[in-house]
């Protein structure tokens, strides 16, 4: 199981980026994959997680609500993650990572319900 995020990069605030996160060695879509971030001298962040199966639901972080969209492409077994209106505050290092079935009494953005990480990918947000 390996995951790669990749698509970050430089973007000046009110700017947008798409991230992605490219599976291999599994489906995807049989996965809960979530994102989230690490920015300098802070903790790990939740920001989203799509669901596995049919359902696929959605869930976000409050910081992310209304900015970010978290989405699959089973055809690529990749799931991406559109970032608009960006803010210095959403610079960070962001991984994405994936859960074969999350833990049933664990927030569906609990980092300690996945179970493969994968490397992170820079987000700058310039002010």
């Amino acid at each position: 199981v390996q995951l790669q995020a990749y698509g970050g990069g430089l973007v000046q605030n009110g700017g947008s980026l798409r991230l992605a996160c490219a599976a291999s060695g599994f489906t995807a879509s049989s996965y809960t994959i979530g994102w989230f971030r690490q920015a300098p001298g802070k903790e790990r962040e939740a920001v989203s997680c799509i669901t596995k199966g049919d359902g696929n639901n959605t869930h976000y972080a409050e910081s992310a609500q209304g900015r970010f969209t978290i989405s699959r492409d089973n055809a690529e077994n990749t799931v991406y993650l559109q970032m608009n209106s960006l803010k210095p505050e959403d610079t960070a290092d962001y991984y994405c990572a994936a859960s074969g079935m999350l833990h049933p009494i664990l927030d569906p953005l609990d980092s300690r319900g996945y179970d493969y990480w994968g490397q992170g990918t820079q987000v700058t947000v310039s002010s």
